[in-house]
């Protein structure tokens, strides 16, 4: 692993490791096949854990870092889930959450944050627990919001770009900032095109009722 820390090319000034610019082109591929609603999005969302781990620990950023190992587990659940609720017909059926569970992602997202970003200042573990905190519960919360098949985790992902992007480029992970920009634009078009799907399935499931 530190051969693909150490190595790699530098463009514009900036030198990016091998295991950052694997990662983050794996980290993209998963939002590509997420939006497919593809079983593979989880084995390969689990390969760029284990290379982002180690860029985010090197650069001092521990939130970052031990949020790689949560989505990692996170990712075997969503594998697991996603095998359990798989369609014949319309693959992996995704839905809307109802409000309580709505709810209950917003408490997760708030609470999780502030214990994170204290224990992240307990430790001494980041320069900047707070935005460090919000990026690592955010992020948790998505995949567990995308293991459920719940259309709004791509707004999730929204809020951890937003917050992701400044954080990237103030610790000099450039890279990272850029993918993080591309990553909103491939959300938007992911929530569309499960909004869609969910859409598509609604509307099949009404033709039965209406024939009778």
């Amino acid at each position: 692993m530190d051969l693909l820390l150490h190595h790699g090319l530098t463009a514009f000034g900036q030198f990016v490791s091998w295991a950052e610019l694997v990662g983050q082109i794996g980290a993209i591929a998963v939002v590509f096949l997420a939006r497919r609603r593809s079983l593979a999005t989880w084995p390969v969302q689990m390969a760029a854990c284990v290379l982002l781990f180690t860029v985010y620990a090197s650069a001092h950023l521990g939130g970052l870092a031990f949020r790689q190992v949560i989505v990692l587990a996170i990712s075997v659940f969503g594998l697991v889930a996603w095998l359990r609720r798989r369609d014949p017909v319309y693959g992996i059926a995704v839905r809307q959450a109802s409000t309580a569970q709505r709810l209950g992602l917003v408490g997760l997202l708030v609470g999780g944050t502030v214990v994170m970003a204290l224990i992240l200042e307990a430790l001494d573990a980041s320069w900047a627990p707070w935005p460090d905190a919000a990026i690592f519960v955010g992020t948790a919360v998505a995949f567990l919001a995308q293991g459920l098949r719940f259309i709004e985790f791509w707004v999730i992902w929204l809020l951890v770009d937003a917050v992701g992007v400044p954080l990237q480029l103030a610790s000099g992970l450039w890279f990272s900032a850029a993918v993080y920009v591309v990553f909103a634009g491939l959300v938007v078009h992911g929530w569309w095109s499960w909004a869609r799907a969910r859409r598509t399935v609604r509307a099949a499931q009404r033709e039965p009722s209406r024939a009778v």
